[in-house]
């Protein structure tokens, strides 16, 4: 895949070359992906919280399977999405010289706010009758549960903060990893992108082949150890990562082919959602949508660098994207508590409608009151040291290479 670039993110930078664009319509698109997880969540036959009553509530059994069959791999493509970008912003936005213990604190600001208040109120409203213990419970609160193979303690308390035990091993990770990619000759970044998605396969490939396929899950086809495996463990998803932070510099170096635009990787992106409905589940998670996930990130990030308007940079746009992560943390007790509230009911078309709207409306304020409550302040009180620059000993993140604008970055999009 070739192209003539049109401009170099230096260049597209003009007066301001000190930095990289920023990429504001990345921000408005992160909350598509999740509003992907929450139509994913809000129809789910069963839920992943004990006892795995549906979610559903229409009456209509055919329109309902319709609907769960519909949404059943938007859950996958938005996470999968997520991970792809956190790899590709933080690539974006590294910054020369910046101390390693500096950036894994505000790494760490950005996650454990947000998580801990869920979790405590997940706690409080409906997990805490369900865990029989600390070796439960305490995973889930440290971020580490998605290392334990047992589905009560990867799926505990707040199930949607699974994803964020990868999340917090990708950060971890980073600094180690962004080393030798830095190093990579621009010619061969598409070759040890496609490495990367071959690791996503044969993620799959071992936990179809190698991992025990019984006893099945209570809420998937597969067994409870092939989803944790091929889905849940952190491990597996280090690739999609990466995969974001080589396709940064393909971006960064003024190589991604233009003619793949934001409408061409829309396309493809149905076309890999099409796909992901047809193939073995396993490979639903991530392998049957990666490409055109990447191609996305790819030309919306483009369509920034080279100053073109898109509609996802709009303030409403932002704010969405902005208050995206807490959306999607929250939709443990705005959909899967609320529901069990409303017992076993189902409801006729408009008033189940209604409930949906019901859902996203208490998520999207859920969502809010993180970002404007927890998470700013949070970020604000302790993202900065207080120390002089200049007495800092700590390790330092390496440079960015000389052709990719080695100056400090002004922060792109918010992961």
């Amino acid at each position: 895949m070739s192209s003539t670039p049109s401009a170099t993110p230096r260049a597209a930078a003009g007066a301001t070359s000190a930095a990289l664009p920023k990429l504001p319509s990345l921000t408005g698109l992160r909350f598509f992906a999740a509003l992907a997880v929450f139509f994913f969540h809000s129809t789910l036959m069963n839920s992943p919280i004990p006892p795995n009553a549906p979610i559903n509530p229409f009456a209509d059994k055919g329109l309902a399977s319709f609907l769960e069959t519909a949404f059943s791999k938007s859950g996958y493509l938005g996470v999968s999405f997520f991970f792809v970008l956190s790899g590709f912003v933080l690539a974006w936005a590294s910054r020369p010289g910046e101390r390693v213990t500096a950036f894994w604190r505000r790494r760490m600001l950005k996650i454990f706010p947000n998580h801990l208040v869920v979790f405590a109120a997940s706690m409080i409203l409906f997990a805490g009758a369900a865990v029989t213990g600390a070796a439960q419970w305490l995973p889930n609160m440290l971020l580490i549960h998605t290392f334990f193979p047992q589905p009560d303690v990867n799926l505990s308390a707040n199930p949607p903060s699974w994803s964020l035990g990868s999340e917090l091993l990708f950060y971890i990770l980073f600094p180690l990893l962004i080393i030798p990619i830095r190093k990579i000759a621009g010619k061969a970044l598409w070759a040890w992108s496609a490495v990367m998605v071959a690791g996503m396969v044969a993620v799959q490939l071992v936990s179809t082949y190698l991992v025990p396929a019984t006893p099945k899950s209570a809420i998937t086809p597969v067994s409870d150890l092939q989803f944790w495996f091929g889905y849940l463990f952190p491990p597996g998803r280090v690739f999609e990562f990466a995969l974001g932070i080589l396709l940064a510099r393909i971006v960064m170096s003024g190589n991604w082919p233009r003619r793949i635009g934001i409408g061409v990787s829309f396309a493809l992106t149905a076309v890999g959602y099409g796909v992901a409905l047809l193939v073995p589940f396993q490979y639903s998670f991530v392998v049957a949508m990666i490409i055109p996930v990447s191609a996305l990130i790819c030309s919306v990030a483009a369509a920034d660098v080279d100053g073109r308007r898109t509609r996802l940079r709009g303030p409403v746009m932002q704010l969405l994207g902005e208050i995206s992560f807490g959306f999607y943390l929250v939709q443990g007790v705005t959909i899967f508590y609320l529901r069990s509230l409303l017992g076993a009911h189902t409801y006729s078309v408009p008033v189940a409608v209604l409930v949906v709207i019901g859902f996203l409306t208490a998520s999207l304020l859920g969502g809010w009151l993180l970002f404007r409550f927890v998470e700013m302040p949070a970020m604000r009180r302790w993202s900065r040291s207080r120390r002089p620059a200049a007495a800092a000993t700590t390790a330092a993140l390496p440079a960015q290479g000389t052709d990719e604008a080695a100056r400090p970055v002004a922060a792109a999009s918010r992961t």
